[in-house]
C-alpha cells in the first residue's frame, strides 16, 4: 500500500484549512458610515463576520485528517464525499459573499483545496494504508500451512531446516 495518496490528502486538507482560517481573519469589508454625533467612522468586517462558516469549515478539514487516518474502505470514501461537499460549500459561500476580492479569492482557493482533498480521499481510498494495517519492514508473512512455508523459504533461497549454510549436516 502506498502512503503517497494519504499524505497528499492530508497536505491538501491542512493547506485548505489554513487558507480558510487565514481568509476569515482578513478584512473583507471596510466602509465609512455617519456617526450619530456627526462625522464619519470606518467600520470593518472580517471574513469570519461576513461568512461565519469559514472557521468551522477549516476545523472540519483538520478533523477530517484524523478521520482519514483512522478510517478505511467505504467509511473513508464517505468521509471524502463529505469533505468534498464542505470544500464546495466554502467556495460557494466565499464566491457569493460581499467584500474585497483578494480575501474572497483566498477563501475560494481554500475551498477548492479542501474539495481536492476530498476527491483524493474518494478516488485513492483503496490504496491508502489503514490504521493498524502497518507491518514492520521486513516482517515475514505468516502462512497457515507449514508445508507451504517450507516451499516459500526454498523459493526465497533460505534453508527451511534452520541449519546455517556452513554447518555440518547432522
Amino acid at each position: 500500500m502506498s502512503r503517497r495518496p494519504l499524505w497528499t490528502a492530508v497536505l491538501l486538507l491542512v493547506l485548505g484549512a489554513l487558507l480558510l482560517w487565514g481568509s476569515s481573519g482578513l478584512t473583507w469589508v471596510a466602509e465609512r458610515r455617519d456617526r450619530a454625533g456627526g462625522g464619519l467612522v470606518e467600520v470593518t468586517r472580517s471574513g469570519g463576520e461576513v461568512v461565519p462558516a469559514l472557521v468551522p469549515l477549516a476545523v472540519l478539514a483538520v478533523a477530517a485528517i484524523a478521520a482519514a487516518v483512522a478510517l478505511g474502505g467505504v467509511a473513508r470514501r464517505v468521509l471524502g464525499v463529505l469533505v468534498a461537499l464542505a470544500g464546495g460549500l466554502a467556495c460557494a459561500l466565499a464566491a457569493t459573499a460581499t467584500g474585497s476580492l483578494p480575501p474572497r479569492l483566498l477563501a475560494v482557493a481554500g475551498g477548492l483545496v479542501v474539495l481536492a482533498g476530498g476527491v483524493v480521499l474518494v478516488w485513492r481510498s483503496a490504496v491508502m494504508p489503514r490504521l493498524g494495517g502497518h507491518r514492520a519492514p521486513g516482517a515475514a508473512e505468516r502462512v497457515a500451512d507449514p508445508d507451504r512455508e517450507l516451499w516459500n523459504a526454498l523459493e526465497r533461497g533460505e534453508d527451511p531446516t534452520g541449519n546455517p549454510p556452513d554447518a555440518a549436516p547432522r
